[in-house]
């Protein structure tokens, strides 16, 4: 079972940075857009939406299931502690507690990219609505 609490650690805690990083770089090339955006140059205002609505969806995507990679981690590092109980007969309570916190470490983890990640989102998305705005001024 060595092979499920490497896997918890360095793939679904892994998989999850690398959400992280993938939702913050997003974010980042968005804004660098929306700063350079020149309204005048839309005609209509759905490519103007589509321009500025592209790839939003990741980031959301990645908000609303990190918890749920996170929650697979623990699930798994629990069956972990489980079958380390079943095969020693019995365990001290010290082993079984720190079993315990280590398999919530990737829920914990999970928490910590999906609730920047849509607040990202949704910042983005006011941003996205105050250029729209913007635009329908400028155009009637």
């Amino acid at each position: 079972m060595e092979w499920l609490k490497k896997s918890i650690d360095y793939g679904i805690i892994g998989f999850l940075i690398l959400l992280s990083i993938i939702a913050v770089a997003i974010a980042i090339e968005r804004l660098l857009i929306y700063r350079r955006i020149c309204i005048e140059k839309f005609d209509d205002k759905k490519t103007l939406e589509l321009q500025l609505s592209n790839k939003l969806h990741i980031i959301a995507i990645i908000g609303s299931n990190a918890p749920y990679i996170g929650l697979l981690g623990t699930v798994l590092g629990i069956m972990m502690i489980f079958y380390h109980m079943g095969t020693a007969g019995f365990m001290d309570t010290e082993e079984i507690m720190v079993g315990l916190a280590l398999a919530l470490k990737a829920t914990a983890v999970g928490l910590l990219v999906a609730i920047p990640s849509i607040a990202i989102y949704n910042l983005l998305l006011r941003k996205v609505k105050v250029i729209l705005m913007q635009w329908e001024i400028t155009h009637g």
